[in-house]
């Protein structure tokens, strides 16, 4: 008996990383990261590049999948 089969292969998840400023206030235009494949590129993104984000001006981040929240804001403050 022939079926059909709708399973088109794995969801492509997009992940992003939406910038705050000292105000709290989400600015884009203050990172031009694009998209990651997967939770763990997005974050190896960061651990390479949030002192250069902190430096123009990036004081939280926050992660994003399709459109929601996984966590964040996240400061990008050096702790004492």
């Amino acid at each position: 008996m022939a079926g059909t089969n709708s399973y088109a292969g794995p969801m492509s998840e997009r992940w992003t990383w939406t910038c705050h400023d000292n105000t709290g206030e989400a600015r884009q235009d203050l990172l031009d990261a694009g998209e990651f494949p997967s939770q763990a590129e997005a974050e190896a993104y960061l651990s390479e590049s949030w002192g250069e984000l902190a430096q123009a001006g990036v004081a939280a981040v926050t992660l994003m999948s399709e459109g929601e929240v996984v966590y964040g804001p996240m400061s990008l403050e050096q702790q004492a």
